[in-house]
């Protein structure tokens, strides 16, 4: 079962890589101008996560999937890396894998000469284990 956490990440991912999210049973589509705000994700995109996660947006999906983001929060879902470009695509827990990535439809994807898209990161924390880890004594 995919948990909220891993579905957000599948979204902002796809969101960073210029895909749209389609609402209201694929009649209107979303696309945040930024996803991460630093250590956090952006207004822009809590607004979108705000949108799947309401009734009255009906089906949400990200632009090329069929699965939507209700579906993927149900049981039988898992959030797992794409065998082709790495990215979190939806499977099912029992049964048949869906038919592509959503990356199939991205022209040069994947390049690896591209920055990959990333959840936030609490900079001040990395920046300390960073610094953890120099001060270390290393061992001959």
């Amino acid at each position: 079962m995919a948990s909220e956490q891993q579905v957000r990440q599948y979204l902002a991912y796809w969101l960073q890589l210029g895909k749209r999210l389609m609402t209201h049973n694929g009649q209107q589509a979303v696309k945040p101008t930024s996803v991460i705000a630093g250590d956090r994700y952006s207004d822009e995109f809590e607004a979108c996560w705000k949108l799947v996660t309401s009734p009255e947006a009906g089906d949400c999906y990200i632009e090329g999937t069929t699965q939507t983001i209700t579906d993927l929060l149900s049981p039988i879902w898992e959030i797992n890396p794409c065998a082709r470009c790495a990215m979190p695509v939806p499977t099912r827990s029992l049964g048949m894998p869906p038919t592509e990535c959503p990356c199939f439809d991205l022209p040069n994807w994947p390049d690896s000469h591209l920055p990959q898209p990333r959840s936030p990161i609490n900079t001040s924390n990395s920046l300390q284990k960073i610094r953890d880890r120099l001060s270390r004594p290393s061992n001959p």
